[in-house]
C-alpha cells in the first residue's frame, strides 16, 4: 500500500531532481566552457565535445535523481512509518 501512497512524491521528486541535474550541469559546463553545452541535434559540434558533455550530464543526473529519492524515501518514510520500496536487494 505504502508503494501506491508514495508514487505522486517519486513524481514530484523525479520532476525536482531534473531541475536540480540541468542548473548543477548548465553550472558546471560554464567553468569548463564559455559556450553553451552540446547538443546531439546541433550539426556542427565535433564528437570529441559532444560525447564528454554526455557523460558528464548522464553522471550528474543519475547521481542527483538517486540522491532526491532516497532523500524522498527517507522523509516519506519518516511521515508515514513504512519504507516505499525493498529493505535490501535481491541476492544473485
Amino acid at each position: 500500500m505504502s508503494k501506491i501512497l508514495f508514487v505522486p512524491f517519486r513524481v514530484l521528486s523525479g520532476l525536482l531532481a531534473g531541475l536540480i541535474g540541468k542548473k548543477l550541469f548548465e553550472g558546471l559546463w560554464s567553468l569548463l566552457q564559455r559556450e553553451e553545452p552540446p547538443d546531439p541535434k546541433h550539426r556542427d559540434v565535433p564528437w570529441r565535445k559532444l560525447v564528454p558533455a554526455l557523460l558528464l550530464e548522464g553522471a550528474i543526473f543519475r547521481a542527483v535523481r538517486g540522491i532526491v529519492d532516497r532523500a524522498s524515501r527517507q522523509g516519506f518514510s519518516k511521515a508515514t512509518g513504512s519504507w516505499p520500496g525493498e529493505r535490501r536487494p535481491k541476492e544473485a
